[in-house]
């Protein structure tokens, strides 16, 4: 392990980075709570294993130059960012549509997502997510340099999965607690409504920056 000692300040000065982003609220954290609040635990944390991938996904990407070469290929920036918005608002409009005509359905009653479908979903949310884009290239520019050994920027990956995983898992066993969820069944058409506003308006925001 001695050719990682070298690396270990740029890791850490990264994950610095991506803990403020991991805990800090925003799409993720939105969906987890629609998540484990409506479907339980283990959904929520299938999610946020999801999520978490993406955020691999990312660390790699952006530490192999992903990032560098979206800045100067401006079209694929835009699509990125389109792309992004247009998963937002689809979320959004599942939220809106269960705030508009929410299911009168018990905790215990509720339809699971199958496991896939919700890793999917957080993978995708994730890596669709320009916001997170811009944070791991703000990561990854005090990150392992471009450079480094394929081993290392793995490593840096791996981390970055873990971390991601530890932050939005607890997000996940958080806003999937009893107390969130009988909150939730008490005024889910207020919840979904305001989750869909809030996806919604990130999509907007996303969909109309120029960069």
């Amino acid at each position: 392990m001695d050719w990682l000692i070298p690396f270990l300040p740029a890791f850490l000065a990264a994950y610095s980075i991506q803990i403020v982003g991991v805990m800090s609220p925003g799409p993720a954290v939105a969906l987890l709570l629609g998540i484990g609040a409506e479907q339980g635990r283990a959904s929520a944390l299938m999610a946020a294993f999801g999520i978490a991938c993406g955020a691999g996904v990312l660390a790699l990407a952006t530490s192999l130059g992903l990032g560098l070469i979206m800045q100067e290929i401006a079209w694929a920036g835009t699509a990125l960012r389109l792309l992004g918005a247009g998963y937002l608002a689809w979320l959004a409009y599942k939220a809106m549509k269960k705030a508009l005509s929410p299911p009168q359905v018990h905790v215990a009653e509720v339809r699971r997502q199958p496991m896939l479908r919700l890793f999917l979903t957080g993978l995708g949310l994730q890596i669709t997510n320009i916001k997170a884009l811009v944070f791991w290239m703000a990561a990854a520019s005090v990150g392992p340099a471009q450079n480094a050994p394929l081993p290392v920027l793995l490593v840096f990956a791996l981390g970055g999965t873990v971390l991601s995983l530890a932050g939005h898992g607890f997000w996940a066993v958080v806003l999937s607690s009893r107390p969130v969820r009988h909150a939730y069944n008490r005024a889910r058409r207020w919840i979904e409504g305001a989750l869909g506003i809030f996806l919604g308006a990130m999509a907007l925001r996303m969909a109309m920056e120029r960069r």
